[in-house]
C-alpha cells in the first residue's frame, strides 16, 4: 500500500473537487492549489452547518455494531448478531482540522489543511466504489482479527490477545444458502513476553478471567488459552440475510436502495427516527449514522449505492477524517473517526474506519484505546493501543459457497 505505484493509481485531485463542487460554482474559474483548499474546506463546512440544523430530536444511544450486522440462525433459534468484515479489488458537533499522527501518518506539505485532504480522499474512494463489480452468486469476505483484553488469574494480571480469521459467504441467488466459519486458526494468548511470565507467575493456567459490560454493567468472560476451534453458522432467516439499522432486509432490499447521496441519506435518517434506541444530540445522531453506513459499503448493495454510502460519512458532522494512516495490517488508508469516544473497563475508547480512497475499499474497524483505566495500565496497555481490529483482507463476489473447516464445531 505504501509504494509509488499504488500511490500513482489515485484520481487527479482536481476532478475529485471538481465532482464535489455545487452546480452554483463555476469550474471554469481558475483557481491556484491553496484557492481550492480554501473553497473545498468552505463547501464541506456549510454541508456540515446545513446537517445539523436538520437534526432530530434527542434518542438514547444503540451502541455500536462491527461491520456488517446479520440476522443469525442457530440451534433453531434466530437472533441478530453484528461480526465483522474487507482482495479489493470549536463545538464538539462540528467537523475541524485534525492534526496527522507523525507514527501513522505521512507529513503534509507546508500549509495544507488536513481535513480537508482527508475529505477529497474520502471522494476517491466513492468515486473508485462506483467501478466496482455488481453482482454474483455469493457475497465473501475474509476477515482477520484482533482483541485485546485485560485478564486475571491467581492474582495476576495480564494482557491476552485473541486473533483469527473469519469468512462469510452470503448467498443472494433463489435456492443459495449462507454460511459464515468463523475463528479459523484462532489463537488465545498473553500479548508479550512480559504477560507471558506473569501467566507463568499464577500457574500457567488454562482460563482466565476479564471483565466486559452488559446491559446491566460490567460483568466476567473467561479466555481459554491456547489454540481454538472454529464455528459454522448459517447466517440467513428465510430471505433476510443483513440487518439495516433496527430492520433485517433481503438482496432484493439492498438491490432497491437509494443511490443518490441526498436519497441514500433520507433513507438513512428514516431508520434514524425508527430505531428506538438511536441517542440523541448531534455526536449520537452522527455515529448511528456513520455506523450504518459504513455496514452498507460492507454488503452486496449496488456500486452506485457504496459510493453514496462514502459521500454521506464525508458530510456527517462530527465525523473527523484525519488523512493519511495505516490499519493494523500496515495498509495506508484515510481514518473516519466516530464523534464520540465510550468507556470500557479498558478505559477509554474511539472507533475508527481506515479507508482506502485507490480502490474504494474498507479496510478496517478498530477500537482505539484513548486513556487506559488503571486496570489497564497496571497491566500495560498504553493510550494509542488498537485493543479490537477487524481487517477485512478479501471482499467480492464468488460462484462457490466457501468449505467448512473439518475441527468446525456448529
Amino acid at each position: 500500500m505504501k509504494n509509488s505505484a499504488k500511490r500513482s493509481q489515485r484520481p487527479d485531485v482536481m476532478k475529485v473537487l471538481a465532482d464535489a463542487r455545487p452546480d452554483g460554482l463555476n469550474p471554469s474559474l481558475p483557481a491556484d492549489p491553496a484557492r481550492q483548499q480554501q473553497d473545498f474546506a468552505r463547501i464541506v463546512t456549510e454541508a456540515a452547518d446545513v446537517c445539523a440544523a436538520n437534526l432530530a430530536a434527542p434518542r438514547r444511544r444503540s451502541g455500536f455494531r462491527p461491520l456488517g450486522a446479520v440476522a443469525l440462525t442457530a440451534v433453531a433459534a434466530s437472533v441478530v448478531v453484528a461480526v465483522g468484515t474487507i482482495d479489493w479489488q470549536g463545538s464538539a458537533d462540528r467537523p475541524t482540522a485534525q492534526a496527522r499522527s507523525s507514527a501513522l501518518s505521512q507529513a503534509p506539505s507546508s500549509g495544507a489543511d488536513i481535513r480537508v485532504d482527508g475529505h477529497i480522499e474520502l471522494l476517491s474512494a466513492a468515486t473508485h466504489a462506483e467501478s466496482l463489480p455488481a453482482e454474483g452468486t455469493y457475497w465473501q469476505t475474509t476477515t482477520q482479527s484482533r482483541h485485546v483484553d485485560v485478564a486475571e488469574a491467581n492474582g495476576q494480571l495480564m494482557a491476552v490477545s485473541s486473533t483469527g480469521t473469519d469468512q462469510w459467504s452470503v448467498g443472494v441467488r433463489p435456492g443459495t444458502k449462507s454460511r459464515m466459519v468463523s475463528g479459523e486458526n484462532s489463537v488465545t494468548e498473553p500479548m508479550t513476553a512480559a504477560d507471558r511470565e506473569r501467566w507463568k507467575a499464577a500457574g500457567a493456567p488454562h482460563t482466565v478471567v476479564a471483565e466486559i459490560m452488559n446491559a446491566s454493567g460490567n460483568a466476567k468472560i473467561a479466555y481459554t488459552i491456547g489454540a481454538g476451534r472454529p464455528m459454522v453458522m448459517r447466517t440467513s432467516l428465510d430471505d433476510k440475510i443483513y440487518a439495516v439499522g433496527p430492520n433485517n432486509v433481503s438482496y432484493k432490499d439492498l438491490r432497491a436502495l437509494p443511490s443518490t447521496t441526498a436519497g441514500l441519506r433520507r433513507y438513512l435518517e428514516a431508520l434514524y427516527a425508527q430505531d428506538n434506541g438511536a441517542d440523541g444530540g448531534t455526536s449520537g445522531r452522527s455515529a448511528w449514522m456513520l455506523r450504518q453506513a459504513g455496514n452498507l459499503i460492507t454488503m452486496p448493495v449496488k456500486p452506485g449505492v457504496r459510493a453514496a454510502a462514502y459521500r454521506v460519512m464525508a458530510d456527517l458532522p462530527g465525523v473527523r477524517v484525519i488523512g493519511h494512516v495505516t490499519d493494523p495490517l500496515g495498509r495506508e488508508g484515510v481514518g473516519v473517526e466516530f464523534p464520540k469516544a465510550y468507556p470500557t473497563p479498558l478505559g477509554t475508547t474511539r472507533e475508527r474506519l481506515v479507508v482506502d480512497p485507490s480502490t474504494g475499499a474498507m479496510l478496517s474497524d478498530q477500537t482505539l484505546l484513548l486513556e487506559p483505566s488503571a486496570r489497564a495500565k497496571k497491566a500495560g496497555l498504553k493510550a494509542g493501543t488498537t485493543v479490537s481490529n477487524d481487517a477485512t483482507t478479501r471482499m467480492g463476489w464468488g460462484e462457490q459457497q466457501i468449505a467448512v473447516p473439518k475441527n468446525a464445531r456448529s
